[in-house]
């Protein structure tokens, strides 16, 4: 049924359309009514939506080049959207950078592009399109350079923004150990309990340990995808993406229904350094993509942090080579808000358990350290090694005697078993 402007019902007229209501660059394609209204809504938060057809040329674009494609990224930077999307749709000469032959295939590319069926199988999988420019899309991102996405697709309620904003990335071994899943799960779990968003990429083994930790711990995770966020990869973790879709958010640069590569996995990292404030490393071995996200996050001034692993694990060997570099050794969530975190948020102070002897005034402390571990000592003796006068050792001798640490035979003075017990205990075994 039609509309008073002869136009279908539920579409508006696009000033940039035809005399038929289309799109001269997506000929195939009409403004929604919906589409229109949720920009509208959009701008009236605060932001600055492009117009419907500059928000198609970035679905457009997005299906054509791959993630990360700086050559892509300048066309961008310096014709702008509509402009590059015309180039490639039209085809003719190719624009500077490429060659004739990867021209030729952008353009095939380009031809079988169709951005209103990708968005209307977003839509249906619940995802939106996240375009540099809107309120929702996170600042920390323009750091890429020509390399920045040119939109992501996000499931999940949240502002992906807000939640950027105070994010960590935990990053590591797929084929992890029990002792690495552990601190990565713990990890996570405490800095969701301090309000922080964990970051990782869905994938088995450290990623997978981080999400669950912070799931279950009743906080935020987002997991950035190397695939189309409505197909979860990998297969065994469709549950678990699918609940960080209801819980938090998934996202990534893929049109619906692509599928990963090697590198696309490697791309996709880029995204995680850079929406983070800084990128924790558990488990990797030399030649781990983990070490891709760490150096990602090096180069754009985020922190890089390691958790230390056996020095014999092969799997914690790339961690090691990154202590020795630049990265900062991590414990616990508590220090990683401390290199991440606002100005005085500092972990608690670490020290080992308190003996008895550590409460000792300084001089009764001197005059115990001053007997022998075996046999006496005279309480000149005693004087001399805890550089006091006699006097004064015999003064601290008696109260060392009245809280059971040291015995008076004769002219002498030994250790009782309580003492050796306490003094081997602060000064351990060597």
């Amino acid at each position: 049924m039609s509309g008073d402007g002869g136009q279908p019902a539920g579409t508006v007229p696009n000033r940039d359309a035809g005399p038929t209501g289309s799109d001269p660059l997506f000929p195939d394609a009409a403004v929604s009514l919906g589409d229109r209204e949720r920009a509208e809504g959009a701008a009236a938060a605060g932001g600055e939506v492009p117009r419907d057809r500059e928000l198609q040329a970035r679905v457009f674009l997005a299906r054509v080049l791959e993630p990360g494609d700086e050559t892509g990224g300048r066309w961008v930077r310096e014709r702008g959207v509509l402009e590059v999307a015309r180039r490639l749709r039209e085809g003719g000469r190719a624009l500077p950078g490429v060659s004739e032959k990867r021209w030729a295939g952008l353009c095939a590319r380009a031809g079988r592009a169709d951005p209103r069926r990708d968005l209307a199988v977003a839509r249906s999988a619940g995802a939106r399109f996240v375009v540099p420019g809107t309120a929702e899309w996170p600042g920390q991102l323009d750091d890429l350079g020509d390399a920045r996405p040119l939109g992501l697709w996000v499931r999940g309620g949240p502002s992906l923004r807000m939640w950027a904003l105070r994010s960590v990335a935990v990053v590591g071994a797929r084929a992890c150990t029990e002792y690495g899943a552990h601190m990565a799960a713990t990890l996570a779990a405490g800095l969701a309990e301090r309000g922080w968003v964990v970051v990782s990429g869905g994938a088995y083994g450290i990623d997978g340990a981080a999400h669950r930790g912070a799931l279950g711990a009743g906080g935020a995770t987002a997991a950035v995808l190397a695939c189309g966020v409505d197909r979860p990869y990998p297969p065994g973790h469709t549950a678990l993406i699918n609940r960080i879709a209801e819980q938090g958010l998934v996202v990534g640069e893929l049109p619906p229904g692509d599928h990963p590569t090697p590198s696309r996995f490697v791309l996709r990292n880029r995204v995680i350094a850079a929406l983070t404030r800084g990128t924790v490393v558990v488990e990797a071995a030399y030649r781990s993509g983990s070490l891709v996200t760490a150096r990602a996050a090096g180069r754009l001034g985020r922190h890089v942090m390691g958790v230390p692993g056996p020095a014999t694990s092969a799997l914690s060997a790339g961690v090691h080579e990154l202590l020795r570099g630049d990265a900062v050794l991590v414990g616990d969530a508590a220090e990683v808000v401390e290199l991440v975190g606002d100005m005085g948020e500092l972990p608690p102070e670490r020290r080992g358990p308190v003996l008895p002897t550590d409460l000792l005034e300084p001089r009764t402390r001197h005059a115990l350290a001053g007997l022998p571990g075996r046999g006496t000592a005279t309480a000149a003796e005693v004087a001399q090694q805890a550089q006091t006068t006699e006097d004064d050792a015999i003064a601290r001798l008696y109260e060392l005697r009245a809280l059971g640490y040291v015995e008076r035979h004769g002219d002498g003075w030994k250790l009782t078993r309580q003492a050796m017990i306490s003094v081997r205990g602060g000064r351990g075994p060597c």
